[in-house]
């Protein structure tokens, strides 16, 4: 058994591991895009999106849940010859097809028939797995391998990778592909479900250096922001990721708002209650509608607002924005006017999307404030503003510069990933500690950091484990 890493090994993007049991059988897990740093000379991404590792033996891909960095290459991975099936959950296999398109308009082609007829290959290649089922992968005299998929809590479908490994003679060996862990007690998502154990880890650790704001403060701090806005007649620009943090935050923002129509809480002027709520993103905008539809993968207490008769997903003060017209009209009217707003733009790490041009508009106006609630790449204009931005710097977009004048906030809560203590307990909470934990996507401070969190918590029981950090 070997396992290599085709990215996320010396960065943060580009997830793509590949389990090899045999010479002739191999398991894929993510194949992502890389982005920020990761495309920079002397890191594994380079800027390339050829496929450059070899395929022979790669009997299937299993998608661990459909952000960007972690299926953004399935085009090139086609194109490049893979024929076997893409394993995903349920959810994802309803998101796959969104991300999928918007991936193969950008960076193949725009020509409709091409791409309905890549769509209808991944939806022919596609197989949805309910999670805690286990999925034959092999089953022959010399190997028996089986999957199972169960939730990473994540983005809504997200999954870790258990993988059974049988061979005669030999004893059962158990690999576990963490993708990306969430954060306990996120909007929409029911929890990281606790893994029984296993031989090997590969474990991702963007966060192993920090821990997250608890959900109560959060929320403080995004009303304290809001009111901030409301006060200074300016917008709280988000740049938000398509899918997962765009649904949370509308969720968040639903019951700030039904508190303030209630009366309840700081919330309850008037300002708030006729706050728009603005979605700047088609792309957010059909991954909102698909999370509609996946409401019964939704947590209990989602569940309980549908029940009351509330939608977070679509309330009355939530506008959509659409076209491309309507899209530039509403920059202006926002830099313009002295209305305040909330605008969730999309994308995520302001290298591109709607968000650009707001922060063109409005970046060099102090009544305007730019909030962070997710991870922001080295390398990317969203690292750059939130990093040189309360200390008065500035940023280039769309090789223009422009001066931070507008407030700069981040807030760790609302990330997707776990942080120290939650990669921690990730392995401590198993029955069963692995004696192998490799850790990949993270930089390296963070790596660090959790390696040794690790190794302080095996030793206080006494126990040993080989704590790698594969570079390739």
């Amino acid at each position: 058994m070997e396992i290599l890493h085709h990215g996320a090994a010396d960065g943060v993007t580009g997830s793509c591991h590949q389990l090899r049991l045999d010479t002739g059988f191999s398991l894929l897990v993510d194949c992502g895009l890389f982005q920020g740093a990761d495309t920079s000379p002397g890191r594994a991404g380079a800027g390339s999106l050829d496929i450059e590792f070899d395929l022979a033996g790669i009997r299937a891909l299993v998608a661990t849940h459909v952000h960007i960095d972690h299926v953004g290459r399935i085009p090139y991975l086609l194109a490049a010859g893979f024929s076997g099936p893409i394993l995903c959950s349920e959810p994802s296999a309803r998101l796959l097809p969104i991300v999928l398109e918007d991936a193969f308009r950008l960076g193949i082609s725009r020509d409709q028939h091409k791409v309905e007829q890549y769509l209808a290959l991944v939806e022919r290649r596609l197989i949805a797995l309910p999670y805690n089922r286990w999925f034959t992968l092999s089953d022959t005299s010399s190997l028996r391998a089986r999957i199972r998929l169960q939730r990473a809590g994540h983005i809504l479908g997200s999954a870790y990778v258990e993988v059974d490994i049988r061979r005669p003679g030999q004893a059962r060996r158990r690999v576990l592909f963490s993708g990306d862990l969430g954060a306990p007690h996120a909007p929409l998502l029911r929890p990281p479900q606790v893994a029984a154990g296993a031989d090997v880890v590969v474990l991702e650790s963007t966060y192993g250096d920090r821990q997250h704001e608890d959900r109560t403060q959060r929320r403080q701090r995004l009303k304290r922001l809001i009111e901030k806005a409301l006060a200074d007649d300016g917008s709280v620009l988000i740049p938000a990721f398509s899918i997962g943090r765009t649904q949370e935050l509308l969720y968040e923002l639903e019951q700030i708002i039904f508190e303030a129509h209630a009366g309840a809480g700081p919330a309850s002027g008037a300002g708030w209650r006729q706050l728009p709520i603005i979605l700047d993103s088609p792309l957010a905008s059909r991954f909102t509608e698909a999370y509609r539809e996946l409401r019964p993968f939704w947590n209990d207490e989602a569940q309980g607002r549908l029940r009351e008769g509330r939608d977070p997903m679509a309330f009355d003060q939530l506008l959509t924005v659409d076209s491309h017209d309507q899209h530039l009209s509403m920059v202006r009217h926002l830099a313009e006017t002295a209305r305040p707003a909330v605008v969730i733009a999309g994308g995520g790490m302001c290298a591109g999307g709607r968000i650009v041009n707001y922060l063109k508009a409005m970046l060099e106006d102090r009544r305007h404030n730019v909030l962070f609630v997710g991870y922001q790449a080295a390398g990317t204009p969203g690292h750059a503003i939130q990093r040189f931005g309360p200390r008065g710097g500035y940023v280039e977009l769309d090789g223009q510069r422009l001066d931070i004048r507008a407030g700069i906030e981040s807030i760790g809560g609302y990330s997707a990933h776990a942080d120290r203590n939650g990669l921690l307990g990730f392995i401590t909470t198993m029955r069963r500690w692995p004696s192998e934990v490799r850790l990949v996507h993270g930089e390296a401070r963070a790596k660090q950091q959790l390696r040794e969190g690790l190794m302080s918590a095996y030793a206080a029981k006494g126990r040993r484990v080989d704590v790698l950090v594969p570079e390739r």
